[in-house]
Order: structure tokens, then C-alpha cells, then sequence
């Protein structure tokens, strides 16, 4: 694929700290908006960082679940998830119009992202909570989920998003972050694992073997350890394999 570019994002305001260094080497972010972790402070100290920086700003609602860090399916009841993401979402967008930003997009976090990938049910309830912004913001959804296939059929705009630090299972789902191979956190295995993403539309995945799929957004989560090694690595490498 000749002159192909690649749009890298990143999970942030997350408590780590570390935005003012990620944000000069990544195209778009994905901010916490107070379910996983975030708070109104944090929203505001993040969205101008990433103002000044040029960079995309997404919200990252999840389930309300801190203590977990939202990496948890959650079993309460539709009107209270409903009005935590609502909330979560209107009180990140009250930031933006004040910062005189535009939303660029919405990613799911955690369980809530991973879920909504593979369970039909959750999928349609979360696409109904969020349809306000059906015509205003894009989804970062994973290629080949039963959230992109029914959010396409909605009329939502859709980014496929893979993830550049995670392996993959063969059904494209992640592997499970309790796994010890569920990380990868060294510079040049996360290019070695993403190239094929760019240029070959196909991710190695545990068995070995290459499955189809696609990505217009390749994120590096922020609160990987080595999250600021990889994208500064990325950002000299990337170039010299166009």
C-alpha cells in the first residue's frame, strides 16, 4: 500500500499523567469521562493539553465501575447505565464547548467496548443511548462486531479501530488481559504486529496464523507501561515503511 497513513490514538486521562508527553505523537485521544476513571478537573486539564496539540478529541465513556477500572462487565440496570453514559458524555461535551472543541468521535472503554463487540442486546441499547450523537461524532468500533454491523445499519459513522499493544484471538475478540500474552509492550513487536494491520489488512493472531481485518485508527493504551516507548518508536519507524 503506497503513501498509506495510519491514525494512532490513545486511552488517556486515566490518572497516569504521562498526556503531556503521548499527546505531540498521536493523532487522536480518547478521554476518560468519569466512569472508569476522570473527573470534571482531569476532563478540562486534558482537552486543552490536547488543544494545543492538535490532536482529535474522543470521549471514553465506560461502565461506572472505578474500582474496577471499568475492565468489567456490570450487571445493573438498563436506566442506570443509560444515565451514567449520558452523564458521562454530557458533562465531557459541557468541556468541549467551553474549550471550543468539536467532538471528533466516541470509544467505548473496557468491558463496556469489548461487550458491545460481541453481545447483540447490549450493542442495540448502547447505540439507542448514544444516538444523539449518531450524526455528530464518529465510533471507534472494532472491524468485523456485531457493533459495527448494527451501528452501520443505524447510519452511524464508523472508524475501525485495532489495537496495536493486545494480541488477538482468532475470532478477532482480545485476549483476555488475566492471560500473560494478552500484552504486547515492546517497541518493535507492537510495528511488527501492526504493519500487517496497515499494509496487509491482516492481524497475526495467537494461533499464528493471519485473519482479515481493518483499521483506520491503531491505538496504543496510554496506561501501558511503555505506552511513551512505543509511540516515540512508531513515530520514527512508521515513516521509513511507507
Amino acid at each position: 500500500m503506497e503513501g498509506w497513513t495510519i491514525n494512532i490514538n490513545c486511552d488517556i486521562g486515566e490518572g497516569v499523567g504521562n498526556e503531556a508527553e503521548l499527546l505531540p505523537l498521536i493523532n487522536s485521544c480518547n478521554i476518560a469521562c468519569g466512569g472508569h476513571a476522570g473527573d470534571l478537573g482531569s476532563m478540562t486539564e486534558v482537552v486543552k493539553l490536547a488543544k494545543a496539540h492538535n490532536v482529535e478529541v474522543g470521549a471514553h465513556p465506560s461502565y461506572p465501575d472505578k474500582a474496577n477500572f471499568g475492565r468489567e462487565v456490570m450487571t445493573i440496570p438498563e436506566s442506570e447505565l443509560r444515565q451514567s453514559i449520558l452523564s458521562q458524555l454530557r458533562i465531557f461535551n459541557e468541556v468541549l464547548k467551553k474549550e471550543k472543541i468539536q467532538l471528533h468521535h466516541i470509544k467505548a472503554h473496557g468491558a463496556l467496548y469489548n461487550e458491545t463487540a460481541r453481545n447483540a442486546k447490549l450493542a442495540e441499547f448502547y447505540l439507542d443511548t448514544i444516538k444523539e450523537y449518531r450524526s455528530k461524532a464518529y465510533l471507534y468500533v472494532p472491524y468485523g462486531s456485531v457493533i459495527a454491523s448494527i451501528a452501520a445499519e443505524k447510519g452511524f459513522k464508523l472508524l475501525y479501530e485495532a489495537f496495536g499493544d493486545r494480541n488477538y484471538n482468532k475470532d478477532l475478540s482480545l485476549v483476555s488481559r488475566k492471560l500473560d500474552n494478552a500484552l504486547i509492550q515492546e517497541p518493535e513487536k507492537v510495528l511488527q504486529h501492526i504493519l500487517p494491520i496497515i499494509k496487509e489488512g491482516k492481524v497475526k493472531v495467537v494461533t499464528g496464523e493471519k485473519i482479515k481485518i481493518k483499521a483506520e485508527t491503531i491505538c496504543i493504551h496510554g496506561d501501558t507501561s511503555s505506552a511513551l516507548e512505543i509511540l516515540m518508536y512508531l513515530s520514527q519507524e512508521l515513516p521509513t515503511h511507507r
